[in-house]
């Protein structure tokens, strides 16, 4: 069976995805699409990774984000948005809207953006770990967000510290 670069570069994004996933049920959260947590919040425990989780992006139109994270236990409410690139694509070129949505349109104050694979072009990654770093385009009330870019593996090392 022959597979596209597409789903290759789906297959290989969903397994970052599924890291991610297998990080939060070791750490005892439970995982569930975010449209069912908010139709029924009553049900479920404080310790929630919520999958596909919605906001109003720069342009006003809907987007999702891969996952928000909510924790009563280690104060937390962190947006996750994962991004894998392992051959040549455009991945790298939406990062700097990745960015904008960050500072401008996702509400939470904490948020993480993994970056893997090593198809990113040269400079693109580094980009946008300065702006994080330098608060690019940030104006006094932005300033106020964390944004943390991480490798996989930075993230699992973030997670275990964190998460204890």
């Amino acid at each position: 069976m022959t597979r596209t670069r597409g789903t290759l570069a789906n297959q290989s994004g969903n397994i970052l995805e599924q890291t991610v996933k297998t990080v939060f049920l070791q750490k005892k959260f439970e995982i569930l699409p975010y449209n069912h947590w908010e139709k029924h919040r009553m049900l479920f425990g404080t310790e929630l990774l919520l999958t596909n989780a919605p906001y109003t992006t720069i342009y006003n139109h809907p987007g999702h984000t891969e996952f928000l994270v909510l924790s009563k236990n280690y104060n937390l409410e962190t947006r996750i948005e994962c991004k894998w690139q392992q051959s040549a694509g455009s991945v790298d070129e939406k990062l700097p809207y990745l960015y904008l949505n960050c500072i401008e349109s996702m509400p939470e104050n904490q948020i993480i953006i993994i970056l893997d694979g090593d198809g990113f072009k040269k400079g693109s990654k580094i980009w946008l770990e300065n702006a994080v770093k330098n608060n690019k385009y940030c104006f006094a009330h932005d300033k106020k967000k964390i944004i943390e870019v991480f490798s996989l593996s930075e993230f699992i090392v973030w997670a275990n510290k964190i998460l204890r």
